[in-house]
């Protein structure tokens, strides 16, 4: 059973701090065979990524949308994820060929999209929850008497950047 933290919760994390999302969208949802096979790919790149702890990958969250399914992820290095994308024994590199070649031959069935932020400061709270996002990714910890507001846990919310 899932540990639900009934204090008021707040994310602990000194580091580079990248955050992903990555997000496919079914302009023609009776083209399954155009996003289902991209859409299959995402669990073996996750799981790829979560079985090595030197990946970078510090964890995700799956959630879906009207347009379609939206995972946002947290890296501990810009340049890892980059190395990932770029990797040719990597999960990602066929996937994102095997898209492409589809894509060609059904212009506009799918969409795949992607943002990615180097974040220097992180506020989060969490009410009745269990670690979740940040605070599932880093550390969850309890709000102190210094982090009461919103304003106070930005002012010390400050990660480390790397020199790149």
């Amino acid at each position: 059973m899932t540990h639900i933290h009934t204090g008021r919760m707040t994310h602990r994390y000194e580091g580079e701090l990248v955050v992903f999302l990555i997000g496919m969208r079914f302009n023609r949802p009776w083209r399954f065979d155009k996003w289902l096979p991209a859409f299959l790919a995402m669990p073996r790149m996750l799981t790829e990524l979560s079985k090595d702890p030197d990946s970078g990958l510090m964890g995700f969250r799956l959630s879906f949308s009207g347009d379609g399914p939206l995972i946002v992820q947290y890296w501990n290095s810009r340049e890892k994820l980059y190395a990932y994308a770029s990797a040719p024994t990597a999960e990602h590199r066929p996937a994102w060929t095997a898209f492409n070649q589809r894509a060609r031959k059904a212009a506009g069935a799918v969409g795949i999209w992607h943002e990615t932020y180097q974040v220097d400061r992180a506020e989060t709270m969490y009410v009745g929850m269990p670690a979740i996002g940040l605070a599932r990714a880093t550390q969850a910890v309890p709000v102190g008497k210094r982090a009461d507001r919103a304003a106070q846990r930005m002012a010390e919310g400050r990660t480390r950047q790397s020199d790149g």
